[in-house]
């Protein structure tokens, strides 16, 4: 049984709370973290950040080079767009590109950051 609960699984706020449980923050994730893994922590989202971190793609550029599943690409472009990640560039056509906009550059950091701590769990 944690610290936070009784006996009944309640959460015990009050005074009688464990002394090892400084406080709420300390218990979970930041709020922070916690809203970039809503826009960028579904499967294949950061892939396709990664990806458009060397500039804007095509729909099948995309597809092929990461290997994702069409209709889940669709969705990831979709989501990514709506929340303000990438946006779609119009070509010659009738066909489409994607970038970053300054939302999704802001993220080079940590998907090179990511990217170097999973090359290590290679090793």
């Amino acid at each position: 049984m944690s610290g936070l609960d009784d006996a009944g699984g309640r959460r015990r706020d009050g005074p009688d709370r464990d002394a090892d449980s400084a406080s709420d923050a300390a218990d979970g994730p930041s709020p922070g973290l916690a809203a970039a893994l809503d826009v960028v922590g579904a499967r294949w989202a950061l892939l396709i950040v990664a990806r458009l971190l060397d500039g804007p793609q095509r729909y099948g550029d995309l597809q092929r080079d990461l290997g994702v599943p069409t209709n889940m690409l669709a969705t990831r472009l979709r989501e990514l767009e709506t929340a303000g990640v990438l946006t779609r560039l119009p070509l010659r056509h009738n066909t489409r590109a994607y970038a970053l906009t300054e939302r999704g550059l802001a993220l080079r950091g940590a998907v090179e950051t990511l990217s170097r701590w999973g090359e290590q769990l290679d090793g």
